[in-house]
Formats: structure tokens, sequence, C-alpha cells
């Protein structure tokens, strides 16, 4: 397929040879940290290193600088009996299945700790949420105030005293009229745009306060929270076995399979469960599909964007879309919230007759580099298009690796990191498929990653179908034996993730011994993505701004949780 792309721009060859499953050497580890550590834990996916709260900043630094974990992919903040805790979650971009976690206690009348902002840029978001949702406050942040709940709010919602029936009381200046008249400010010449939260350019409702300067970007404050629905606290409410996975497809709802998997995994990891190789076949077909679903879309609204095309690229994203939401609902009974996975595999096998499924999937993938074809001729050579595109909303790479960005929009700027090779997965590691990025590191780039990614999901969807059709049928097993009520160990703990279409999604689980989780984190690849706006924005004219923003793919579903 890919000999008949007409993408603009040579695609940089992959490289399978670099990829090392071997796992951190915690004697290293632990001999690194020795002066900070007071103690150790344990997690199942990575060595756990307890350290003093006033020393985050200098074994961050240390683990960055001398064993090369540059990623932190997350900080879980969390509450005890006797206690709080930050957990912070580091792995390598070169190396995913290098893993540490550091635990950082913190008092319970006095829940303070030094922030991780100034070692990882992507800390900021992290801690403002902590600080929102739980309660820790964050030593020299930068700007610590609460992200997803209005500033009036009282209480947090995650901490174990948060009184759900209790009112909000709002004080008066609240109520005040936010549209204040038109003035103008003798000492300065900028002018302060808002741009959403209800404006179709925002996909969602996001609010960017933004600065202009005539009509380029001197400040973007990206507002989320119109969304928020502390989804965190009703998984932790939900049972393991059948409550937590259907509700994840509201988290990214545009391309959700992979967030049943996220769930999945970490579960499955969590209470010891196998997944028989045949529900691993079909698991990795349907999130393929499901991955397909997200980058037409992405494509398809990103082109109404940025050119208001959409009598042809926008129909042209969601005809081809609709097929595979056919053929998915063929499969799963459900045209958008599929919940198609279980613990331990898949809800059933292909529908009946097997052949017909086979066939119509077939036919799709069989279409499928014409219609590649079509979006070269119709988007990446279009001139209006590549005007506002190449060269805008530029993000270099060790940027986008100080952000935690994943996905396309890492990949877009020549991060060579894809959780299906890098920590394998499924059935992933048993198919030939390539890994697409781009160095662009510019609108445009992003987008040919998108493009390209279909083309080498329908390979691996073509590959799992024929392994489909050759698998006898006496070993075509979906499920593996699990007990109906899951009550994992008490005090296990994991965080597992997967590669969705916006990048890593990761789900933190920690078990208290009962069928449901006493702690359940999502890692929002779109979070971290969005988090990364002013850097790609500022300097930029305002136009400019709306498409990095629609190049970013975000889902506030998945942003806000």
């Amino acid at each position: 397929m890919n000999d008949q792309s007409t993408h603009q721009r040579e695609r940089i060859p992959p490289d399978f040879d670099h990829v090392r499953r071997d796992f951190v050497d915690e004697n290293r580890v632990a001999e690194l940290l020795e002066e900070y550590t007071i103690g150790r834990d344990d997690h199942m996916n990575a060595p756990a290193f307890v350290i003093r709260p006033d020393q985050v900043q200098e074994a961050l630094t240390t683990l960055r600088e001398e064993a090369g974990f540059d990623h932190l992919s997350l900080i879980t903040p969390q509450e005890y009996e006797d206690r709080y805790e930050s957990n912070i979650h580091l792995t390598k971009y070169d190396r995913r299945t290098h893993e540490v976690t550091l635990v950082v206690p913190l008092p319970k009348d006095d829940p303070v700790c030094q922030s991780a902002e100034p070692v990882f840029r992507t800390a900021d978001w992290h801690e403002r949420e902590a600080f929102d949702l739980v309660g820790i406050r964050y030593d020299d942040h930068p700007d610590l105030r609460r992200i997803l709940l209005p500033e009036t709010w009282q209480g947090h919602p995650l901490s174990l005293d948060y009184d759900q029936d209790k009112p909000q009381v709002v004080d008066l200046a609240a109520h005040a009229n936010p549209l204040q008249p038109d003035h103008h400010d003798a000492d300065t010449d900028t002018m302060f745009l808002n741009v959403g939260p209800h404006h179709p350019a925002t996909h969602g409702v996001l609010h960017l306060e933004t600065v202009l300067d005539g009509e380029s970007v001197v400040g973007v404050d990206p507002d989320i929270g119109y969304l928020h629905r502390c989804e965190e606290q009703m998984c932790q409410q939900g049972t393991y076995r059948y409550q937590i996975i259907p509700y994840s497809n509201r988290w990214h709802y545009t391309s959700n399979l992979p967030n049943e998997w996220a769930v999945a995994r970490a579960i499955e990891d969590l209470a010891d469960l196998e997944v028989p190789e045949y529900a691993q076949v079909l698991r990795t077909m349907t999130t393929e599909l499901g991955r397909m679903l997200g980058h037409f879309l992405a494509v398809g609204t990103f082109a109404l964007d940025v050119y208001g095309d959409f009598t042809a690229i926008f129909q042209y994203a969601f005809r081809d879309r609709e097929v595979v939401q056919d053929i998915l609902e063929d499969l799963t009974g459900q045209r958008m919230m599929f919940y198609y996975f279980r613990l331990g595999g898949v809800a059933w096998d292909l529908p009946e007759p097997r052949e017909d499924f086979i066939e119509k999937t077939r036919t799709f993938l069989d279409g499928l580099p014409r219609k590649m074809n079509e979006y070269g001729a119709l988007l990446t050579s279009n001139e209006v298009y590549q005007i506002r595109t190449v060269d805008t909303g530029i993000l270099e790479p060790e940027v986008a690796k100080d952000y935690g960005c994943t996905g396309p929009v890492a990949r877009g700027s020549g991060v060579d990191y894809d959780l299906r090779r890098d920590d394998p997965y499924g059935y992933y590691p048993e198919l030939e498929w390539d890994v697409v990025t781009e160095d662009g590191c510019d609108n445009f780039s992003r987008v040919l990653v998108r493009l390209d990614e279909v083309e080498e999901s329908a390979k691996i969807v073509e590959q799992c179908l024929d392994l489909i059709e050759d698998w006898p049928k006496d070993e075509r097993t979906v499920q593996s034996n699990v007990p109906r009520t899951l009550k994992p160990p008490a005090d296990t703990e994991t965080y597992r993730a997967v590669e969705s279409a916006t990048g890593e999604l990761g789900v933190y689980v920690r078990s208290d011994g009962s069928n449901s989780p006493a702690r359940f984190k999502i890692r929002s690849p779109c979070f971290h993505n969005l988090s990364a706006l002013p850097e790609m924005a500022e300097g930029e004219y305002v136009a400019d701004m709306i498409a990095t923003l629609g190049s970013l793919d975000i889902v506030l579903g998945s942003v806000d949780r």
C-alpha cells in the first residue's frame, strides 16, 4: 500500500533492530538513588523506590541524566488512612520496558511535596490535577491552581473525607458578569481573546485564554475541565469484573477500543489472568480497526479546521469511517460504545457466517489504497492546506518529550515511540508492520503520520484475518476461565498502557483486597499533548493556533476524564 501513497514527504524508514525487551537494571537504579531512598515498595510493573518529599527534583535529575529516564509518564496522587502518596512513573522513550516508580509519602496533616516541574515540564498539569482532586500541594510549582474544577470549588473529590453530598457554597464574586466592557490599557498593545469553550474549532468544550499582539499569539492558556466527570472515582466504585471496561468507552469516544484494552491489560496484570492466543488476534484486529476510526475522524475534522473543506475531505473521511463502523457493529453489536473486550479475552468470535464478515472486511481493505491516494490528492497536495500546515505548530523532539507527548504528535516530531512495538502486548510482536515517524515537527507531519498509520493498521488487520481464517475450529478460545468475582491481593499495584490513536493510554490500579479498585488513575494522551499547545502556538498567528490545536487530535472526554 505504501508504494501507491501520494503523500508529499518521504517517510523515515522504521528500524526494528533497536527494539529492546530487556528490563531495567534494578541494582543500578538502587545505587543511583541510594542517598535519596528511605524504603522500597513493590509494584508489579516496575521497581519502586520510596524517597523523601524534599528530594524529588534531585532524584529525578539523577535518573534523567545518569540513567536516561526521559519520559515522566504519569503522576498518581492518592490518600491512605495514615498518609498521602505522590507516585511518579518513569520510563524511557528509547527503552519502554525500562520502568521505575518513585513513591513520595506525605504526612496526613500537611501533604506538601517538592514539585517535579523544574525537571519535567509535563509535571505542571499532573501536579495541578493532584492538588485539585486529592489535595496534595507542590512546592516550587510555577502555577499551582485548580485545573479541572472551578477555583471556587471547596474540597478535593478524591480525598477520603470528601463529602459528596455537601452543597458547594460559591462567593458572590463568582457570580460577577465575566463579560466585562471593552477597555484599553495605555501600557500595552496586546489584546485578550477568548477562543471557546463553545466553538467548533476547539473540538469540544475547551476554552483557550489567548493574548494577541496584532494577529500573533504571545500567550495561550488552555482552560480545561468543562467535561470533567471524575471518571477515576466512578471506576473506583465499579467492580473489576464487569463495570469498569464498558465505562472506559466514554473516555476517548471516537476511537475507544484501546480504552477497553488499557483497562483489561492493567486488571489482567493485577489479577494474573491469561488471555488465549486466538483472543489476542481478535483484540489486535478490532483495535486496529478502531485506530482507523480515530484517524479518519482526525483527518476529516482537521481539513474542516484549516481550510473549511466540508464537501470533499470531511465527507470522504466520514464515508470511510462509516464502513469501518459497519464492520465493528457487525462484530460487537454496538455502533459506538463497543464493549467487546472482556477480562481474559473478548466477548465472542466473529459473527456467523464468518465468511461474510471476512469478505466484507477484505473488500474494505482492498479498496483502501485508492482511497488513500484520494486523501493525498485532495489533502496533502492541496496548496492552501500546505500553506496552513507546513512549518506551523513546530514541536521540537526534546520539547515533545519534556511534555510527555506520545502518539502521532510525538512521532510527527521524529520521536520513534510506539507501545505496540516498544512494550509488546497482544499479537503485535508476531505481525509485520512499521512504526511511522516524520521529522518535520509541524502540523503537516502529524497528519502524514496518521494517514500512513491507517495503511499500517490495514496491514495488521489483513494479517489477522489470514490467521483467523486458518485457525483450527476447536482452538478458537475467546476467553480464559476468569472468576465471577475478582479480588486481587491487597496492596498490589500496577501501571499498564496501550497505544491508542492519540498515544500512550495508561491505567494505574491499586487493590485493597476487595472486588473494586482502591485507586484507579487514567493516563490520558490527549491531556499531555494538549499541555504542549502553548509551546507550539506562541509566536505564531492566531489562525495557526487553530490549525495546531486541530493537529493534536484531542478529545475532551479523554482530556478531562
